[in-house]
């Protein structure tokens, strides 16, 4: 017999991170049914008065992912990054909604069966749904404090997990103007290695098209990486909006003019990168030695 669900999870990313009011009836009768809400929406639903009573009525919780910490709960930039071990590796994208943390995700899943220690950092709710032991909210923190939660999380992950390798999930791209981050990765997380996440076939920055707000080319976002102060190491390729034909032609024009390893992880998976990140991972530790 089916089991009766526990948690009504809401992962929809929406625009203003609101949710519209025709949603409270769905969300009472899930809380009349006894059912907990998570919610990764920004609008803090136990706040609202009609859920939060339907809640404590019923003896559930509503858990806003995105609720901001407590200020003293939260950490400033103490200069401790320094201090970590581990080699780091940031996953930024060209855009949001790109594939950043699947492509982590993916390398994470190859470096550890052949050895290599591997932690990933998320920095969104979806990294935190999925059990990452490490990591903080990046839009849900105050900007005063976004460098040194960062900071903290890969400090502690490299002091309680001890690995070889810890992979950063990036957030939008370093030149969406509704959201420009990775500058914060690369300078507060003294990241020295880059793996970039492009979308080629997409024109305009995601939900920007009405204002023509066109992306860079990929070239010009891996010399803004370099003049930041890391490497390149690949690029990863989304393939919405291309056939297969399409994207393959397009990666390996593009490695030629790059000189850089050029995959497709969801059709090819990341095993070609394997060789890369063994050797930034060791002349990472010879730097430290």
């Amino acid at each position: 017999s089916l089991k009766k669900p526990v948690l009504f999870i809401i992962g929809v990313s929406l625009s203003g991170g609101m949710l519209p009011d025709d949603s409270n009836y769905t969300l009472l009768e899930v809380l009349e049914n006894r059912i907990s809400i998570i919610s990764t929406m920004h609008q803090l639903l136990s706040e609202k008065p009609l859920l939060r009573e339907a809640a404590r009525k019923n003896g559930v919780q509503i858990i806003d992912l995105r609720k901001p910490k407590p200020i003293d709960q939260l950490h400033f930039w103490s200069g401790d990054i320094f201090k970590v071990r581990a080699a780091k590796i940031a996953v930024l994208g060209m855009d949001c909604a790109i594939g950043k943390r699947t492509t982590a995700r993916f390398i994470t899943e190859l470096c550890r069966p052949e050895g290599i220690r591997t932690e990933m950092i998320y920095t969104g709710q979806t990294g935190w749904l999925q059990g990452y032991k490490h990591g903080f909210i990046f839009d849900a923190t105050l900007n005063d404090f976004v460098s040194g939660e960062l900071e903290h999380a890969v400090v502690e992950c490299d002091r309680q997990s001890s690995p070889d390798l810890i992979l950063i999930e990036g957030q939008s791209g370093l030149r969406n103007p509704s959201g420009p981050c990775g500058s914060e990765i690369i300078a507060s997380a003294n990241v020295k290695g880059v793996i970039l996440q492009h979308a080629p076939f997409r024109k305009y920055y995601e939900d920007l098209e009405h204002l023509n707000c066109l992306m860079p080319d990929v070239k010009d976002e891996i010399e803004l990486i370099r003049m930041y102060g890391a490497q390149t190491l690949a690029v990863t390729l989304n393939e919405e909006g291309g056939t297969r034909e399409e994207l393959t032609d397009y990666r390996q024009r593009l490695s030629q003019q790059l000189l850089l390893p050029v995959v497709c992880p969801l059709h090819e998976g990341t095993t070609a990168l394997l060789p890369f990140i063994r050797r930034f991972i060791s002349q990472q530790h010879q730097q430290k030695d």
